[in-house]
């Protein structure tokens, strides 16, 4: 005797399944290559199943690129705690953070929804994600350590965070320097506190 699976249950299943596929196709293939159809296809799903659960294909995509971001933050984080000095701290995050594969893909999506007003609280939703994420992150590493800042750990998480996209943008906008260039660490006011 089989029990049926609950339809929430089933559609919960369903939508995380569409958004791990889309995530997929989108970085293997990129954006503009990527169909709802294929999409569906991979996902064993209908191609309506992936507007009744994301509204657009746009959506989609927001939600896959900031998908992969997160889980790429969470592997800085042992990149940054390994790190014994706030100096090797700061520039072991920014290194490691603009050559995250999924970057160009976040700074791609928040494009997407700079065109399509209807997305911006998606947009505003996900990006307060990564922000607390790196936030509470940061105040692990300052505890950890006894380390300090000079200013709120939101605002070092959003300005680091921003840093990073926008170093991504003006790099994918054809600006012909390196990631040298940017001073992504220096954004970053983690320093030893003062002795006592």
């Amino acid at each position: 005797m089989s029990i049926a699976e609950p339809a929430r249950d089933r559609g919960r299943r369903t939508r995380a399944r569409i958004l791990e596929r889309a995530a997929e196709l989108f970085a293997a293939e990129g954006y503009a290559a990527v169909s709802v159809a294929g999409i569906a296809a991979a996902a064993g799903a209908h191609p309506n199943q992936i507007t009744y659960y994301f509204g657009s294909k746009d959506a989609l995509f927001v939600q896959a690129a900031f998908l992969v971001l997160l889980r790429d933050a969470r592997r800085l984080e042992p990149i940054g705690l390994r790190r014994r000095t706030p100096e090797t701290f700061r520039a072991a995050l920014a290194r490691a953070a603009l050559t995250l594969p999924s970057v160009p893909a976040a700074v791609q999506a928040l494009a997407v929804t700079r065109m399509r007003p209807e997305l911006h609280p998606l947009a505003q939703q996900q990006l307060a994600v990564l922000f607390r994420q790196a936030e509470h992150y940061l105040e692990a590493v300052l505890a950890r350590r006894g380390w300090t800042i000079d200013r709120p750990p939101a605002v070092e998480a959003r300005t680091f965070w921003s840093a990073v996209l926008g170093a991504r943008l003006v790099s994918e906008s054809g600006y012909g320097g390196t990631s040298t260039d940017i001073d992504l660490a220096g954004v970053l006011t983690v320093r030893a506190a003062p002795a006592r």
